[in-house]
């Protein structure tokens, strides 16, 4: 009987028709240890097993290989910096791009190597090194130990020539740049409507701050065209005169330089700061800055980020309120405290000076028979006086001395005669009495010089 051939013993629907039908296994015969060892259980000798290497020695082989390459171990090359990133430890790590063919190596320049040495994105190098294998990936790369600068790449000599000139007009001044509402009632997104960008953005707002509405403003964001899009979609939301936004954001997500040219262009740039409502870029990832980062009133990191910069978390800010909620209710709370402690402190004061209800009775009563004795007093004092004048009074009457006898000579006129010498001869007079008045005319001197003896 042949060897098995891979089929088991119970596929016989690839068996071939002249093989003959294979006996059952013998009782304590390992079906499947058969099929791991290639043994047939008519035959159980076994087969030798396919040759196999683990993946470090095939890593490790083409490591060796391109050590042994004099090609790839000496190497000088030139090319673009792309897709640069310094880590933490201060190694660097970057893509060495090649314009005309679009191709691109991985590149290590590690920390003891690159010392004083400053790398850009867009620098136009070049490099010596050698190829090696980064085993834990199997990634090729070139380990860079030297780096010289050439010149600026195509693309970073345009981002600078053109960085330069905005700057002198005043386009990147942070004092015109304008503060991002608090809580927008609504936001325009300048991206593309297909991409994840737009995706995310609602996302983020859904769920920070479900009061404000978004307006898609939509535009190519790279390639032929992608420029004049982004500047025209951003002053269609300022002529907006309805439901306007209060804050745009210009979003794309990440890619190469070239991908992430277009806002680094001119209209880009003046369309921005054209704007009357504030801007917010986020273009590209963290690393990537573009001139319409540095004309934007805001720049954000990513897309996602802008939106979390452009709308409030309603999370915190329902504790922001709950914390102010009680901070209120505290102060008023101690208010309300410190008043009734004020009032209890007067209510004790009062009570304390506050005499005594029968104790002040009782003063009272003595103050009132006090007053009463000194009214008493002070009456008769008053009628004893009022009996001395009356009897003054009474004792000086000209009525009293004319019952006595008396007379009170006036003239017409009412002046009263006090002497006999003050009387002209024929001079009318009136003599009063006790009982009544009489006219009489006065004699002549000798007359009266006779009556008198």
């Amino acid at each position: 009987m042949p060897k098995a051939t891979g089929d088991t013993p119970y596929d016989q629907g690839n068996r071939p028709k002249n093989r003959p039908m294979p006996k059952r296994p013998p009782t304590g015969f390992n079906v499947r240890r058969a099929q791991q060892r290639h043994i047939d259980w008519d035959d159980p000798a076994p087969t030798a097993a396919p040759q196999s290497r683990p993946v470090g020695d095939i890593a490790r082989h083409i490591r060796t290989q391109l050590k042994s390459d004099p090609q790839l171990n000496d190497v000088w090359i030139e090319g673009e910096v792309r897709s640069f990133n310094r880590s933490g430890a201060g190694h660097y790590y970057f893509d060495l791009a090649d314009a005309e063919t679009d191709a691109a190596l991985s590149c290590a320049f590690f920390r003891n190597q690159n010392r004083g040495i400053r790398v850009a994105q867009g620098d136009q190098v070049l490099v010596h090194g050698s190829a090696d294998v980064y085993l834990p990936r199997g990634s090729l790369q070139i380990i860079v130990n030297a780096l010289r600068p050439i010149g600026e790449g195509v693309l970073q000599a345009e981002f600078q020539r053109l960085f330069r000139n905005l700057e002198a007009e005043g386009l990147f001044n942070p004092d015109r740049k304008r503060p991002i509402p608090t809580y927008p009632r609504r936001i325009g997104v300048v991206t593309s409507p297909s991409g994840a960008v737009w995706h995310d953005i609602q996302q983020v707002v859904a769920r920070r701050w479900p009061l404000t509405s978004l307006l898609l403003s939509p535009c190519l964001t790279q390639g032929a065209g992608a420029t004049e899009s982004v500047a025209e979609a951003i002053r269609d939301l300022n002529l907006l005169t309805v439901d306007e936004p209060e804050v745009i954001i210009v979003a794309r997500g990440g890619g190469s330089p070239e991908d992430l040219w277009a806002y680094n262009e001119e209209p880009v740039a003046r369309a921005i700061f054209a704007s009357d409502i504030p801007v917010i870029s986020a273009v590209g990832h963290e690393t990537d800055v573009s001139i319409a980062d540095h004309v934007a009133d805001l720049r954000a990191p990513t897309p996602s980020a802008a939106a979390e910069l452009a709308v409030p978390d309603r999370v915190e800010e329902a504790t922001r309120v709950a914390a102010l909620r009680q901070y209120a209710q505290a102060a008023v709370d101690s208010r309300i405290s410190q008043h009734g402690q004020q009032v209890a402190l007067y209510r004790e004061r009062l009570e304390r000076g506050a005499p005594h209800a029968p104790t002040l009775r009782i003063e009272v009563e003595r103050r009132r028979r006090d007053l009463s004795q000194v009214i008493e007093r002070q009456v008769a004092l008053w009628r004893a006086g009022q009996t001395a004048r009356d009897s003054r009074l009474t004792a000086l009457n000209p009525r009293a001395t004319l019952e006595r006898g008396y007379t009170i000579v006036s003239r017409p006129g009412g002046q009263v005669v006090a002497a006999a010498s003050a009387l002209s001869p024929n001079e009318d007079v009136t003599i009063q009495f006790a009982d009544g008045r009489v006219a009489a005319r006065t004699t002549n001197e000798d007359d009266q010089h006779a009556r008198r003896t």
